[in-house]
């Protein structure tokens, strides 16, 4: 299989085949992100990606699930997205969902009727980079839409029929405005009501405009307290069925929980770990690793 740079995935996705079908990610302008920051967007050449797929289909013939590399997949072409889901049920005929990371950009650009082909084909299970709920906190991320085009897209992912995961960051509109960032993320996950959420924490990465405002005072990061409050806040206030999927590394916090099932439970181990944690590190801003 052919990989180009770095190459990253849901933690969720750990078993899943991965298929190169673009190289680093066709925004790359995050004000918090570093993650393809080296790497040039391109597009991966069919003959490759068939290839890749032969060998697939000799290695893991009976994979049922496929998740398409790298940063933002989803932004191909309706047609490409096609034309590559049917090479994918060609060689490999058990595969039953095809996932990928997707922006609120990416899904801007597809018509309802490209979603609705796209969904029959298997396309499913995005995982969209929402970030957070507040307009204002959204527009500083920098991820090229904004909240109104997050909430329509989402709905016409639902009305194609396609599942998705919303993303979305703990302190993401910065130091003392976490419940009114929970309140945000928590008021759009139950209008859009996502197969699953799936928060990470906001980290001033090295190189990033994030860091160079943190170090001009100009964005003033959440702590360690203020992060566990907004994630029991957000927690709290969300009445849909969804998966609370919390596992990755820079979380405070990591765990999963189905909600609302395991609702209180999830609020009591939050709770627990700050009764248990130091008022000095609570009034911390912890340094997480990269992203």
């Amino acid at each position: 299989m052919n990989y180009t740079g770095p190459v990253y995935r849901p933690p969720y996705e750990a078993s899943t085949l991965l298929l190169e079908v673009t190289v680093g990610c066709a925004h790359n302008k995050c004000t918090f992100c570093t993650m393809y920051r080296d790497v040039r967007f391109s597009v991966a050449k069919a003959d490759q990606i068939e290839k890749d797929l032969q060998e697939a289909q000799s290695l893991y013939p009976n994979v049922k699930r496929i998740f398409l590399v790298n940063g933002d997949a989803f932004v191909l072409s309706g047609k490409r997205l096609k034309e590559i889901a049917e090479k994918i049920h060609h060689y490999l005929p058990s595969v039953e969902v095809i996932t990928m990371y997707a922006s609120i950009n990416n899904i801007m650009h597809k018509s309802d009727d490209d979603l609705l082909e796209l969904a029959k084909l298997g396309i499913g299970d995005l995982w969209v980079g929402v970030e957070t709920g507040l307009g204002d906190a959204l527009d500083y991320l920098n991820k090229g839409a904004s909240l109104a085009d997050a909430e329509e897209q989402l709905e016409r992912l639902n009305k194609a029929g396609i599942t998705f995961f919303y993303g979305f960051m703990f302190g993401a509109a910065g130091k003392g405005r976490g419940i009114e960032n929970a309140k945000a993320n928590a008021r759009l996950i139950n209008k859009v009501k996502p197969l699953g959420i799936v928060p990470t924490t906001l980290n001033a990465n090295d190189g990033t405009k994030l860091a160079e405002d943190v170090a001009n005072s100009v964005f003033e990061m959440a702590t360690e307290g203020e992060v566990l409050e907004e994630q029991i806040k957000t927690i709290e206030l969300i009445d849909v069925a969804t998966h609370y999927m919390g596992i990755h590394a820079i979380n405070s916090l990591s765990f999963d929980a189905a909600l609302p099932k395991d609702k209180q439970g999830a609020i009591d181990r939050i709770n627990y770990a700050v009764q248990n944690t130091n008022e000095a590190t609570l009034a911390s801003v912890p340094v997480r690793h990269a992203i």
